[in-house]
């Protein structure tokens, strides 16, 4: 009896905590597989996003996204313009 209770009483400490989400967000976009991996909302500049994504499983680095301008700023400081069908207009679609 002892041994069940002890058992019991594990599992509800083990369970008792929460754990971390997981929240991927994933797109068919243009035949490609875009996932939004992390992304932060400047502060400032509400219209600015910094993210890092995935492209048919390939990881990009941490870029961001003008929503305003409809540009985006890569690690290496240059500047590119959203395409028609590009990872920017995503973004910025899909969090307005």
């Amino acid at each position: 009896m002892i041994k069940y209770l002890v058992i019991l009483l594990l599992l509800i400490f083990l369970f008792s905590f929460p754990f971390p989400a997981l929240a991927i967000v994933c797109h068919h976009y243009d035949g490609h597989e875009i996932c939004i991996l992390n992304i932060k909302r400047s502060a400032k500049k509400y219209w600015e996003y910094r993210a890092s994504m995935s492209i048919d499983g390939v990881k990009t680095p941490v870029e961001i996204y003008n929503c305003r301008g409809k540009f985006k700023v890569n690690k290496d400081g240059t500047v590119s313009q959203f395409t028609e069908n590009s990872s920017g207009k995503m973004i910025c679609s899909f969090f307005k």
